[in-house]
């Protein structure tokens, strides 16, 4: 699906409700009565299943015991895609749809014609409201080419709310839709803000939370670890060798500062107080925007960033990662006890996964005698380059990485008279004599079909052939390319990439229990959609979850 102005989705919308008597009646026949109220969609950005399992002793009775004690979740659920970063995660989740449909190949790409980068969610067109907005910024979603469960019910019955919250951009925008509302964080002041894709103004509500300025009552707030030393014998010590920066608790944001400023309200993000503000304003655009108080349906989808930066810092094995999940926790505990409340324990489903997970630091893995390392792109590239001139005469015949794979230089090659295969074959050649590449394939191999091999069928699930590269390149397992900001990572086709958790909670749709056969997270979308009544989203390639 191509993405449609804004103005020409609601005109859309509210033409078919009309034509489907606002019931969406290509779906299963559900009644208002057994609708739930409101979807309450939350993703951890970059929680590994394996967080979840190992720590379980030590939740609290009504965070994430809620899913594991009272409701369902999938003890094997998994992405299908191999590039398993933030943008084509949170593409999946509510489209049901593989990126090779969605268009969201990786969080930024360049085009393999020109050579331009385009961010997940960049769109010149719209603005951040009354901030800065900056080239590539996102502020639409105008590369997203499904359409997501939120679109679908507000096509059945324009009542119906879809509004989206996150840390980042691609963390709203993405799970919001073309027809939801997606407010993004924005570290300039320490506000949410949408953008002029959704709106011109802000409603007062939003207006009302941010008067009180409450990201700055966390200004030299400490974070201290929540349970004694002890607690902790399961994860890393603080202050690894291998840690870019700092690197252990306590934390105070703020600190050194004179004042609240983008240096603090960047920081912020990067601890459990992130979390808090971002479940504060979520209470808000209940409140705001009366989710879940009439028989019309209405989505929240909530993406929660801070454990996806503190993983990039320090890695999953940390105490500080390991903290920060007991933290995440407590804040669940209340924000479900105040959705009880305000909504009613019966009348809203919560569903929670992640965009992806990750791997270990490969010199903690070296630490425990694995084949791990780290790829240096640029010298891997000069590497290319100088077997590729052996081959093919002086040039610099690869040019860069794009969502995890080569983007040759096509000029070069028409000057030359060669044809893309013959490079692209010779590249994929001196890829698989590298020390830490796994196996590599060539477009023509992905596009052809007739060929199989390890990770292929996920790779085929990423590749857009009008956005993706020339070689598809996988590293080997606990092997990542270099990186100054990041310890380590994800991104790959491994399992600690592409397994997460998906956990339902609401009794009167998904009743308790463990299940273990294998699950995708394109399977979510389709399952919403039942319990919404509506039909599955277009392009949805999943199929309903085997609920208890």
């Amino acid at each position: 699906m191509k993405s449609f102005p804004r103005n020409l989705w609601h005109c859309l919308a509210a033409l078919l409700a009309v034509a489907l008597g606002l019931a969406g009646c290509a779906g299963p026949s559900v009644t208002a009565a057994e609708k739930p109220r409101l979807v309450v969609f939350l993703v951890v950005d970059g929680l590994p299943q394996r967080q979840v399992v190992d720590y379980r002793d030590q939740l609290a009775a009504d965070g994430f015991r809620r899913f594991l004690d009272r409701g369902a979740w999938f003890a094997n659920a998994h992405y299908g895609h191999a590039v398993t970063q933030t943008a084509p995660g949170h593409a999946t989740m509510l489209t049901g749809a593989y990126p090779h449909r969605t268009g969201i190949i990786a969080n930024e790409w360049r085009d393999p014609a020109t050579g331009e980068l385009e961010y997940n969610t960049g769109d010149s067109t719209a603005q951040y409201i009354g901030h800065k907005t900056d080239r590539l910024d996102g502020t639409s979603p105008k590369n997203l080419r499904a359409e997501t469960v939120g679109d679908v019910l507000r096509r059945a019955d324009p009542r119906s709310k879809v509004i989206a919250i996150s840390g980042k951009d691609r963390g709203a925008i993405l799970p919001g839709g073309h027809m939801g509302t997606a407010y993004m964080f924005q570290a300039q002041t320490g506000q949410f803000a949408s953008s002029t894709y959704y709106m011109k103004a802000h409603p007062q509500w939003v207006s009302d939370f941010h008067a009180t300025k409450p990201a700055d009552a966390y200004f030299r707030s400490e974070w201290r670890p929540l349970l004694d030393d002890a607690a902790y014998s399961r994860s890393l010590p603080d202050n690894q060798k291998w840690f870019p920066r700092g690197g252990s608790l306590p934390v105070k944001p703020g600190e050194g500062l004179e004042a609240p400023g983008p240096r603090f309200y960047s920081a912020v993000m990067r601890t459990p107080f992130g979390d808090a503000l971002t479940l504060a304003f979520a209470r808000a655009a209940i409140a705001g925007e009366q989710l879940g108080q009439d028989d019309a349906p209405d989505i929240l989808s909530v993406s929660l960033s801070t454990h996806d930066y503190l993983n990039h810092g320090y890695g999953p094995e940390s105490r500080i990662s390991h903290d920060h999940l007991l933290q995440l926790d407590r804040l669940l505990e209340g924000f479900f006890r105040d959705l009880d409340a305000t909504i009613g324990k019966d009348r809203y489903v919560a569903v929670l996964t992640a965009d992806h997970g990750f791997m270990a630091a490969p010199e903690y893995s070296q630490s425990q005698g694995r084949d791990a390392g780290r790829v240096n792109g640029g010298q891997l590239i000069a590497r290319l380059n100088a077997g590729l001139s052996e081959r093919f005469g002086a040039g610099k015949w690869a040019l860069t990485m794009s969502a995890q794979a080569l983007v040759l230089n096509r000029p070069l090659m028409a000057e030359r008279k060669l044809e893309l295969s013959a490079v692209a074959e010779e590249t994929r050649r001196l890829l698989l004599a590298e020390q830490g590449v796994a196996t590599a394939y060539t477009r023509a191999e992905i596009e052809g079909g007739s060929r199989s091999g390890p990770f292929l069928d996920q790779i085929r699930k990423t590749w857009d052939p009008t956005r993706s590269g020339d070689v598809a390149v996988v590293l080997k397992p606990y092997w990542m390319y270099s990186s100054s900001t990041s310890m380590t990572t994800h991104g790959s086709p491994h399992p600690y990439d592409t397994q997460v958790p998906i956990l339902f909670y609401g009794p009167r749709w998904a009743k308790p229990g463990r299940v273990d056969q294998r699950v995708e997270v394109v399977d979510i979308a389709p399952t919403l959609a039942r319990i919404l009544g509506i039909a599955a989203p277009s392009s949805a390639e999943g199929k309903p979850l085997p609920l208890p």
